[in-house]
């Protein structure tokens, strides 16, 4: 903060802080120099946090300073003895709010004061004690400020999505019960949240087909967005899915694995929807007084009514739809991904966010808004804990420079927390095509970012067939149900494992702020560190999917902490091969048919291998 007072007196500050609505605690905050002050405090449990700065006129310092300048510049002894008696009675001031031997230390200063020793005012001691027990006289506050602490979670996580419907016998209808017992092979591969599509009653009006044909056939399970029938709406689950005593055992399950439960939330109905006999002013109708059905050009949804955020009954919309997220929250969930959440009212969310944190802090919001930039930095801003990004639209080096450089590199990184997805069941992009793609781009996801998702089975058993038209799958799981080999030895599972187990292995993969691009003298070859403490990751990526690639990478050895000079040690954590590397050039080998990516730990420890041997190894 820059601080600023009369003339040249000495300003005091500090930070007061606290829980919302607790007991306040302060932090002295030291002189930078130029007005600047600065001050650093650590929040505790999630919730609502306030800070804010105090400000006043240290007298005792602005008197220091004067009485240091007179000593330096010569003044006679007896000007000095008048001057150290007002020093004196400042320090009576300090004394009285002082205890024990802080008083004591007090009192000796001030008799050494009184007693005209120029050298006691010159001691840091007293400086010190003066500062700690400042009355703080004609203190002014700032502007009060928030901070929202969220779990440990919010930042770092890998999410599983599977649709609960597909996990029954072939050609049957699964419940969540059979979800349940996927569980243990979720937990298998060491992700942090299970998310499941909406689990309710599934409407049967304009219900889609296979592959969203306009028509449904007989027996066609329809859109789970398309939420809502005769059997309820939002706080109902789908009765094929066992309702909602099933629902509550896979919640049960999935707490003793340690494993997040994530619903969809999304704010859309069917026209089967109770709201839409109950409130249709709820929706945005035709000047024919029909509802208008969602759409996106040229994709059209007519098995979905979206609501209207500024009807005339917006309150009590508004009041309802947030009671949605209340009633999930009661039965065990406190995360969520909302659903195209910049198409709704951001006030909403704004208002819906803060008042049900008061009741339930730890919630976590992940955004699936594919929109423009600035309005998800806006929904960030609002509250959301984590977003979907264009990761899965970055095709090339230069575009990750680019984007991550925007997203960890500048201020973005300050209140934004990308989830980094490679799939969805909206969207198979072109280039997941081969088993080294996939591979790289989980890679990719799963480092670069802190937090990243999978849509799976589809993706661990490399589901990559396209639809003719659009950048989807053929067969969406969205439309149908469909049966997945889990034990199909082609599956990536055991690498997915490995990837999940480097992440909580390595503090340095919990955070965005570190990353760091390193020249690599390919443009097929892209090299980032991510670094926390002593905890090192190196990973270098191949983005040709058919050819090796080779090339030089120059390290930022000092951005490392790394000596220059000296020989250094990497661990390759997914093959489990041990390199040395010397200085800041070295060489890289990268063949996508043996595997496309390093991760590589680096440890500063001199090893006895010579670069030759090593250049030898690496042409192996």
């Amino acid at each position: 903060s820059n601080l600023v007072g009369d003339g040249h007196d000495v300003m005091g500050a500090e930070l007061v802080y606290g829980p919302k609505g607790a007991q306040e605690e302060t932090v002295r905050m030291s002189f930078e120099g130029n007005d600047t002050y600065s001050g650093t405090f650590h929040v505790g449990d999630p919730g609502m946090w306030t800070y804010r700065v105090r400000a006043w006129v240290d007298e005792f310092g602005t008197w220091l300073e004067l009485f240091r300048r007179r000593v330096e510049g010569g003044s006679p002894e007896s000007e000095l003895e008048v001057e150290l008696k007002e020093g004196s009675s400042l320090l009576e001031r300090a004394a009285k709010k002082a205890k024990g031997d802080d008083k004591k230390r007090l009192k000796s200063y001030i008799k050494a004061f009184e007693s005209g020793d120029a050298d006691a005012a010159l001691q840091g001691e007293v400086k010190e004690l003066a500062t700690k027990y400042d009355p703080r006289e004609g203190a002014e506050n700032g502007r009060t400020l928030e901070i929202h602490v969220e779990r440990k979670l919010a930042q770092f996580s890998a999410w599983y999505e599977f649709f609960p419907r597909s996990a029954g016998k072939p050609g049957e209808h699964g419940t969540l019960d059979d979800a349940a017992e996927r569980l243990d092979y979720v937990k298998e591969m060491d992700f942090d949240i299970v998310y499941l599509p909406p689990i309710h009653p599934i409407g049967k009006s304009h219900r889609k087909g296979k592959n969203n044909a306009p028509e449904a056939e007989e027996g066609d399970v329809g859109s789970p967005y398309a939420i809502g029938n005769e059997d309820g709406g939002h706080k109902t689950v789908e009765p094929r899915l066992g309702g909602m005593e099933a629902f509550e055992r896979f919640v049960k399950r999935a707490q003793e694995l340690d494993l997040e439960v994530a619903l969809d939330l999304a704010f859309n109905t069917s026209p089967d929807h109770p709201w839409v006999k109950a409130h249709p002013e709820w929706f945005r109708q035709r000047p024919d007084g029909s509802i208008r059905y969602a759409e996106n050009p040229p994709k059209k949804y007519q098995d979905i009514y979206n609501v209207d955020f500024e009807c005339d009954d917006w309150r009590g919309l508004w009041v309802e739809l947030r009671s949605v997220i209340e009633f999930w929250a009661e039965k065990g969930v406190r995360t969520f991904r909302v659903d195209n959440p910049h198409t709704k009212a951001l006030p909403f969310w704004e208002w819906c966010f803060r008042t049900l944190r008061e009741k339930y802090p730890d919630l976590i919001f992940l955004a699936e808004a594919f929109t423009r930039p600035h309005q998800m930095y806006a929904l960030a801003k609002l509250g959301f804990s984590q977003s979907y990004t264009y990761f899965t639209w970055r095709y090339n080096k230069s575009d990750f420079e680019q984007y991550l450089g925007e997203l960890f590199q500048s201020e973005v990184v300050d209140f934004y927390r990308p989830s980094f997805w490679p799939n969805t069941p909206d969207i198979l992009p072109p280039y997941l095509r081969t088993r080294p793609v996939f591979q790289a781009r989980l890679v990719m996801a799963a480092t670069m970012s802190s937090s990243y998702g999978i849509y799976g089975p589809v993706f661990e058993l490399l589901e990559n067939e396209p639809h003719p038209d659009r950048e989807e799958y053929i067969g969406s799981e969205k439309y149908e149900l469909r049966n997945w080999n889990l034990d199909d030895p082609q599956s990536l599972k055991p690498l997915m494992t490995r990837i999940n187990e480097i992440r909580h292995a390595n503090p340095a993969l919990h955070n965005n702020r570190s990353l760091k691009f390193h020249y690599v003298d390919n443009d097929q070859l892209l090299a980032f560190s991510k670094q926390e403490g002593d905890n090192r990751i190196l990973v270098v990526i191949n983005f040709d999917a058919n050819h090796a690639q080779t090339g030089f990478v120059h390290l930022d050895l000092g951005a490392l902490g790394l000596p220059g000079g000296e020989s250094y040690h990497l661990e390759d954590l997914v093959i489990g091969e041990r390199y040395v590397w010397e200085g800041s050039r070295n060489f890289v080998r990268l063949d996508p048919h043996y595997f496309p990516a390093h991760i590589l730990k680096i440890t500063p420890e001199r090893r006895e291998q010579s670069f030759d041997s090593y250049m030898a190894q690496q042409s192996v």
